[in-house]
């Protein structure tokens, strides 16, 4: 198989999935690649993440499996999907697609990747019975569970035939979907292929203890079908039967290799078109990359071996030599509550190899490293049950550990990646074979200052998120050489991170700064940890911002409960729930503003804002408000400011659901919560998103399934746009996912970390959120439900307590001996039918009396 010398212009690239996405992305990534490119999908749409695909059911919609749609976008692509190719022409370098239409090619690629096998029993294709390949599979199974269930008016018996790394994540998705599940598995061990018997021995304890059946050694012989034709029980080899009104097959795949053989390529003993390191076929003219190639007599299904690949046939096409390495078959399990990982020689083939293994059968616990004969260089491992050290140890295989092996396996909190730094050359994320030297030359020489734009820049961590961790510790092993600081510590005072003190200020009931400074600090605190405790204590204590001590950790806005301006006045910001308020509080919001002379404008949360208050005035002006049936907005504070609605189905002829009621239960319930950082809501009635929800930290839109919940997005100086957590919600469970997900981001997020930064950096992404919020993977949601259920039912407005208490209101003086006297520096000009804070300029000319007239405070006191 030799490359031809000429240039290849017209490429052809036959499949439109995760590979093939890959391929055409690192191709046209150099922008003088005088190519063009059509690339023909099986499926009626854009590229998307298989992966992911379990996500479908925990509430992600193809738009949130899509891949970058981006790479799609240059002008040297055609992209034409659901017209798969029918022929291939090699002497005349064409293909031919089902329409008839006719392409040609200079090179073409195959990247048809594999399709999904069911078994040859008997009844293997009745209604019920399943693959689980592609988002329609997946669309099936739900839509099916969902109408079955309702016409037999009970919960569903399912079973999965084949216990692989597949087969467990299809079984928690039918459990997801209220199926009493069993997993049927052939050999005698779940995961065969990457688990030892041991290993496969406490993985099953694991998934049974998550309510999930499991057989092994048994073999299905046939499928029977009821009156109805369904499926509605299972026969076996040793005669037992089973019953199942519900079916998933995932006995493998087979290479999609049927355009190779009509078109006369070398095909392989096992299938799959033949390639050579530089995925080269028979026919130099064409490249096939992912699971429909065969290399060295082997077609894997994982994304990993594809990924690498598509970069090698990419750099092929361009002049380069780049060779496929061979297949790395590492794998992590994807499924709630249960942590499994297989890397490496894991069974210890190699001569001589040694095995290091700790066992705890009581906490559900297997880890074995596969060691060289010296016991010094990694060659694999498995572990299930704790799989936190896969991101350390997956990349040292083939390197030496550099200590005692039995340190990575003994329990911990989490194990470090290794003290000494990786070679250049070790693989850090098998998904895209982005190596350690990579990521730190997107650190030195493509400036990258942190984790995530590591990721965005190198592809490291965005696949499956599992080398992340081992990511940032390269990071900031670089940063760190660079002279940049990295540290978790929140400062000075405290060596822990946030989320640490959070943790340990929780545990041990800690009420008081001092207390807890003494316990796990230094010194007397400053400005950046005494705010951080002063909002954890109001979480976890509920305590009033100026009680007690808490009153001297404020940070400035906190101190008086209003947003300090530049002239050195304070704004007043009242709540209005979801927008909504009365004509008689617009009355009273405009007396006050009126006989105050503040300067008022309708804010971007849909409330209004009165600017120039003097210190001394708040009170004042609070009573007032308070008097009018108005409670603090928390404008000054790290918590909820507003949650922004349209009209809904209340008025608008287009609305699907009651927004503003929706919007008004949200803000009453989350009022006054304090948080690592500010955050915001939005309530759109139906999909036109009038609300603009998908911009803020919580975004519901209304649908006729339901409410669909949207995390993570903000706007700010880094706009993010929120993304899909859950579709279909009704009230109850749209403010549970709410509670969860905000008291997670609390006890979680750094020091002023806004939910779409913490959300970007959780590890397992959005998958791993959905599992905590709705599945309690970490078995904290009790806590979380009730730390919200104790901020609820503690609510008490800031302002309104202020103003019973003498001690509180002596803090609103502008001086101390002259608590009445107005500030005298503060001067305003009218502009617009208001005031506005006057200029440096404004000021001086009018001390010569050539300029404006000035208003001082709010008296409405003519100077000169």
């Amino acid at each position: 198989m030799t490359a031809s010398t000429e240039t290849p212009r017209r490429i052809v690239v036959v499949g439109a999935g995760m590979v093939a996405h890959r391929f055409v992305e690192s191709l046209l990534s150099r922008t003088d690649a005088d190519v063009r490119v059509t690339l023909i999908g099986d499926e009626g749409r854009h590229p998307y993440d298989r992966v992911g695909l379990t996500g479908f059911f925990s509430g992600a919609g193809a738009d949130d499996l899509t891949l970058d749609r981006g790479v799609l976008d240059d002008e040297r692509l055609s992209f034409t999907p659901g017209d798969p190719v029918i022929r291939i022409d090699r002497s005349a370098r064409t293909v031919t697609t089902r329409s008839r239409a006719e392409i040609a090619y200079d090179r073409l690629v195959l990247a048809t990747g594999s399709y999904a096998a069911r078994p040859g029993a008997d009844g293997a294709d009745l209604p019920g019975t399943f693959v689980y390949r592609t988002l329609d599979d997946v669309a099936g199974i739900r839509a099916f569970v969902e109408s079955r269930s309702a016409e037999l008016g009970r919960p569903l018996a399912g079973t999965v035939i084949g216990g692989g790394l597949l087969g467990l994540e299809a079984a928690g998705a039918l459990q997801g979907l209220g199926v009493e599940c069993t997993v049927v598995q052939s050999s005698d061990r779940l995961m065969s292929a990457q688990l030892d018997l041991a290993g496969g021995s406490t993985l099953r304890r694991l998934i049974e203890a998550k309510g999930i059946a499991v057989r092994t050694e048994s073999r299905t012989t046939r499928l029977d079908p009821d009156r109805s034709g369904h499926v509605t029980g299972l026969e076996f080899r040793d005669g037992s039967y089973a019953r199942t009104d519900v079916v998933i097959f995932t006995v493998g795949v087979r290479p999609r290799d049927e355009l190779g053989r009509e078109a006369g390529l070398e095909i392989g003993a096992h299938g799959g078109v033949v390639i050579d390191e530089g995925c080269l076929t028979s026919d130099p003219a064409i490249l096939a990359i992912g699971e429909v190639a065969s290399f060295e007599d082997r077609c894997v299904g994982l994304v990993a071996p594809g990924y690498a690949m598509a970069e090698v046939a990419a750099d092929r096409l361009l002049g380069g030599a780049a060779a496929f390495p061979g297949y790395d078959d590492s794998t992590k399990l994807k499924l709630s509550g249960v942590d499994v990982a297989s890397f490496g020689d894991a069974f210890g083939t190699t001569p001589g190899a040694l095995d290091v293994v700790y066992t705890d059968p009581v906490a559900g616990v297997y880890k074995k490293l596969v060691l060289s004969d010296d016991a010094k260089t990694l060659l694999g491992g498995i572990l299930v049950g704790d799989a936190s050290a896969y991101g350390s140890l997956r990349p040292l295989v083939g390197s030496a550990l550099g200590g005692d092996p039995a340190a990575y396996l003994m329990p911990a909190d989490g194990v470090e990646a290794p003290t000494g730094d990786l070679p250049d050359e070790a693989i850090v994320c098998s998904c895209s074979s982005v190596t350690a030297g990579r990521i730190r030359g997107a650190v030195h020489e493509d400036g990258c200052m942190d984790a995530t734009a590591v990721k965005t820049c190198t592809k490291a961590g965005a696949t499956c998120g599992s080398c992340f961790v081992a990511v940032k510790k390269i990071v900031g092993q670089e940063l760190t050489k660079l002279g940049q600081t990295v540290s978790n510590a929140m400062c000075e005072h405290f060596d822990m991170s946030r989320r640490q003190l959070f943790d340990a200020i929780r545990v041990s009931e800690l009420t008081t700064f001092s207390a807890i400074i003494e316990r796990f600090g230094h010194g007397r605190g400053c400005d950046i940890c005494k705010p951080t405790i002063a909002s954890i204590l109001s979480g976890l204590v509920g305590a009033h911002v100026l009680e007690g001590e808490n009153a001297t950790l404020q940070d400035t806005n906190d101190h008086v409960m209003a947003n300090l301006q530049k002239d050195g006045s304070y704004s007043v910001v009242p709540r209005m729930p979801g927008g909504e308020v009365t004509p008689e509080g617009l009355i009273a919001v405009g007396q006050i503003a009126k006989d105050f002379g503040l300067y008022t404008k309708i804010t971007g949360g849909q409330r209004v804002d009165m600017f120039g208050a003097r210190l001394e005035q708040l009170p004042l002006i609070w009573q007032r408000l308070v008097d009018a049936g108005f409670e603090s907005g928390h404008a000054y504070g790290k918590s909820l400011r507003t949650v922004k609605s349209c009209v809904g189905s209340t008025w608008c002829r287009y609305g699907v659901l009651d927004s503003v009621g929706m919007a008004v239960k949200l803000e009453l319930r989350y009022r006054g919560l304090r948080a690592p950082h500010k955050f915001k809501l939005g309530v759109s009635g139906c999909a036109r998103e009038c609300a603009e929800a998908r911009g803020k930290d919580v975004g519901v839109i209304a649908t006729e399934h339901g409410w669909n919940m949207y995390v993570g997005g903000n706007g700010g100086f880094t706009p993010r746009h929120a993304q899909l957590l859950a579709e279909g919600l009704d009230d109850d469970a749209l403010i549970t996912a709410i509670d969860r997900f905000f008291m997670y981001y609390i006890r979680t997020a750094d020091r002023l970390q806004r939910t779409a930064p913490w959300f970007e950096e959780l590890e397992g992404g959005i998958e791993e959120l959905r599992r905590v919020i709705f599945e309690d993977s970490l078995g904290i949601c009790a806590d979380l439900d009730a730390q919200m259920a104790r901020h609820v039912d503690n609510y008490e407005d800031e302002w309104a307590a202020t103003l019973r208490d003498p001690e509180k209101l002596k803090r609103f003086a502008s001086f101390v001996n002259a608590p009445d006297t107005p500030d005298p520096s503060l001067a305003y000009v009218p502009e617009r039918g208001q005031v506005r804070p006057a200029s440096p300029e404004e000021r001086e000319a009018a001390e010569r009396e050539d300029g404006p007239v000035l208003i001082a405070g709010t008296t409405l006191e003519v100077r000169r």
